[in-house]
């Protein structure tokens, strides 16, 4: 099926459609992989009634091409690398390790914007739906899920508004649960399944954050 989105806002309410079942649970918890999957989330946790937070995860992009991901990083020192992708393009151990320094300097920043001094939730025996604003490779969000396993939460729910077929298939491996709304066969892009579709800056990270403070808090 192929579903287009007005914006964000717009496919996080009708991927919350499809989780109904979750809604009023406390044990669940939504987590935005920032930035673009935090407006995605937060809709999401608004018709769940469930608190909302955030998970960073950073891409590792191809040197010269940074739009095409050989894996990605997350909190907690998981590191996911595509293989078919670095080992067709033949990209050197040393290159990773470049890429990933400087990702890892953007992590840490974006940990100390969204969060501050606030600790991390307790994830444990938690039921967590974890949200992005699409799935192409789903290399940023594979390293997210195995990050998230080792915080012991009774189950993890992969939630996206689109995604490639192959992606959504592939992720059943590592995710409790996946949840695509749309999953065209042919892809492309995530950008292209929105009629509006900027980047989402910091502050509007932080705006989010702060105002579904009033949603059910974690326990």
């Amino acid at each position: 099926m192929v579903r287009g989105f007005r914006d964000r806002s717009d496919a996080g309410i009708q991927l919350a459609g499809l989780l109904k079942r979750y809604a009023n649970d406390p044990s669940v918890v939504v987590l935005g992989l920032p930035r673009g999957g935090v407006p995605v989330a937060y809709q999401v946790a608004r018709a769940l009634n469930a608190p909302l937070d955030v998970f960073v995860v950073r891409k590792l992009g191809v040197p010269g091409h940074k739009e095409l991901a050989m894996g990605a990083i997350a909190s907690g020192g998981v590191r996911i690398l595509n293989s078919e992708v670095v080992n067709a393009l033949g990209i050197p151990g040393p290159a990773i390790d470049r890429v990933d320094k400087e990702e890892q300097k953007e992590l840490n920043r974006q940990q100390r914007a969204y969060r501050g001094d606030d600790p991390f939730p307790d994830l444990k025996d938690r039921t967590l739906i974890v949200v992005d604003d699409g799935l192409a490779t789903g290399s940023t969000m594979r390293a997210a899920v195995r990050a998230l396993r080792q915080m012991r939460p009774r189950r993890i729910i992969v939630a996206a508004p689109v995604a490639a077929v192959e992606t959504c298939q592939s992720l059943a491996e590592d995710a409790d649960e996946v949840v695509c709304l749309s999953t065209p066969e042919i892809f492309h892009a995530v950008s292209l399944w929105y009629e509006e579709f900027p980047q989402t800056t910091d502050d509007e990270v932080r705006f989010l954050l702060k105002s579904a403070a009033h949603l059910a808090p974690a326990q």
